[in-house]
């Protein structure tokens, strides 16, 4: 009859874990069912048949108000992306990590493909699209401006001249425009090797009286991320972000925007300001040190933007003024994050990838992950070298858990006999209990050390692997083409030989059972524990984590797989070292 009751409490208990583990996970630890599609960064399904009439109009300049350069333009219809580009004047820009071009029609950078980047597994997958131009359905650009008082300065529809016939990192080019009242206008835009586009903004005044203007710079989006795994999360953030008023802003999403007092939020200094999704990020960023105001605001419904703009400067006659803006458009590489950051003084660049709480312990678990993977040109091998490692690490507090285990092999005849005579009285077995602990020298939560210290590994390479576009798309070997998507064999739809997709908490894989299998036999190798329901909890654990663990990414349970061989492997060392641990207890 125990036997029963504790069967019974075991598989209820289990039962609890499992579906508290969904709610969690779904929460805590979402992963996408597929490998990262990405064709357009911003929103595009479900798009609207027209664009914002002022989408591109810098919509939260600071007072004072400047007169409109221009009527605003009539709503445009949406078209494809090909369309669109092909009917502009442009000048391309082209590097060894983008390609695109310039709008010689508002002077905005409206066309960037990311060449590293496919947008799906497949190899002749096209390049990943970040920037659009709009009338678009994915329409994200930046753009660079002035506002004036009692002086027209360029807009959104003005027609641009260039000097130079590419942007390349070797090759800068510069815009002119003038009113025809004595102002006139200048941008020279140069660019690195990777994604950081540099913007001189000149005005010179040949008129005969000062004007009073300001500049800025703006990012400007139409529609949110309609990727699942673009979903803003408590364990990564997507959205509105930047260094701004002294701290990295993670807590603004695009409903928050649009919840605002005026559809904005304003900030009183800026290191930097954009749009962070996953793997991808459109940043402005001022000159180091200079002092700017900038905000957050959604000018209409499905339309978002980031600015920055400076004070208001007079300009005297015969006189100029140049303000230097930065843009980074292109994918969130942390090397090249960290190098902007410390070379470039662009304040916490970094902190685009949201690490979150533990970034300390996450970056060196990345840092010697991808030095791992560059030494052996795979980032499965590289994940099962890191649990070596890790392994190896923490082999002095396996031996004090196996000591431990083995001492409580041998007590516990001892325990069994106290179990029986206090049966009746759980607080005076406990006690006896802890007095036999403390007589032995026994640890008995020793045992539970490792599996504790896995938990912050096993979190930092979740994050490791959901965040860093380093490991986007990386293969392992045979049915595994991408480790930070999930096992795409499925048991239940026998491997994909039946049209439909289980749910993610049926979704078991070959990775899954083989874990499964592993920690079953991990499992059997330990001293079976005293009391009944542990017992019963433990046999059926294995399989219980078989589940958990199915719908997370590939290279998690590679992991996990990983760590349970090397710790059959350890146990079975440690079984030579100590032969009380596998020598039946005294009766």
């Amino acid at each position: 009859m125990d036997d029963k009751r504790n069967l019974i409490a075991a598989i209820l208990l289990s039962v609890a874990i499992l579906i508290g583990w969904n709610f969690v996970a779904e929460r805590f630890f979402p992963t996408p069912d597929q490998p990262d599609v990405t064709r357009t960064v911003a929103g595009a399904n479900g798009a609207p048949s027209t664009a914002p009439a002022a989408q591109g109009q810098p919509s939260a300049l600071p007072a004072p108000t400047a007169a409109a350069p221009a009527a605003a333009p009539a709503p445009q219809a949406i078209r494809p992306v090909d369309v669109v580009l092909a009917e502009g004047q442009r000048i391309p820009i082209e590097t060894p990590a983008i390609r695109g071009s310039i709008n010689l029609v508002g002077a905005r950078i409206d066309d960037v493909t990311l060449t590293k980047y496919r947008q799906t597994i497949k190899k002749d997958s096209p390049a990943v699209r970040l920037f659009a131009p709009g009338g678009t359905p994915a329409a994200y650009f930046a753009s660079l401006g002035w506002a004036a008082q009692g002086v027209q300065v360029p807009g959104a529809n003005s027609v641009w001249t260039a000097t130079g016939a590419k942007l390349t990192p070797t090759t800068p080019v510069t815009l002119s425009w003038a009113n025809g009242t004595g102002q006139s206008f200048r941008i020279e835009y140069s660019i690195d090797a990777n994604y950081l586009i540099t913007a001189k903004q000149t005005v010179v005044n040949s008129g005969t009286a000062p004007v009073s203007l300001n500049s800025f710079a703006l990012i400007d989006r139409l529609g949110k991320p309609t990727d699942p795994h673009e979903v803003d999360s408590w364990t990564i953030h997507v959205g509105p972000t930047g260094y701004l008023d002294g701290k990295s802003v993670f807590d603004v999403d695009y409903d928050d925007v649009e919840e605002a007092a005026n559809r904005t939020v304003r900030y009183n200094a800026a290191g930097w300001l954009g749009f962070t999704d996953k793997y991808w990020l459109a940043a402005i960023v001022p000159a180091k040190g200079e002092r700017v105001t900038a905000a957050i605001s959604s000018p209409a419904a499905n339309n978002y933007q980031t600015l920055f703009a400076r004070d208001f400067t007079a300009v005297a006659p015969g006189q100029q003024l140049t303000t230097t803006s930065r843009i980074f458009a292109g994918a969130k590489e942390v090397e090249i994050l960290e190098t902007y950051q410390n070379d470039q003084g662009i304040t916490r660049l970094s902190n685009a990838i949201d690490w979150g709480w533990f970034e300390f312990f996450e970056v060196p678990i990345f840092k010697l992950l991808h030095w791992l993977f560059e030494k052996v040109g795979n980032f499965g091998l590289a994940i099962m070298a890191l649990t070596l490692i890790i392994r190896l690490l923490m082999f002095p507090i396996a031996n004090k858990q196996f000591a431990s285990m083995a001492q409580m092999r041998v007590v516990q005849p001892k325990m069994k006999a106290l179990q029986d005579r206090y049966k009746d009285d759980k607080p005076k077995m406990q006690q006896e209990l802890m007095k036999l602990y403390k007589d032995e020298k026994i640890n008995p939560l020793a045992g539970c050390l490792p599996i504790l210290i896995q938990i912050p590994i096993f979190y930092a390479l979740y994050k490791v692997l959901m965040l860093a576009i380093e490991m986007r798309h990386q293969p392992f070997y045979l049915w595994i083409k991408d480790l930070s998507a999930p096992d795409p064999l499925h048991i239940l739809n026998l491997f994909g030989l039946l049209p439909f997709t289980p749910p993610s908490i049926l979704a078991i894989g070959l990775l899954a059972v083989i874990l499964g299998v592993t920690m079953w036999l991990q499992f059997r190798l330990n001293p079976a524990p005293a009391d009944p329901v542990q017992a019963q909890v433990f046999k059926i654990m294995p399989w219980l984590f078989m589940f958990i663990m199915a719908p997370f990414a590939a290279g998690l349970l590679l992991y996990w797989i990983t760590n349970n061989i090397l710790s059959i492997g350890q146990q079975q060392w440690m079984y030579r070292k100590f032969p009380a641990l596998k020598a039946a207890p005294a009766k």
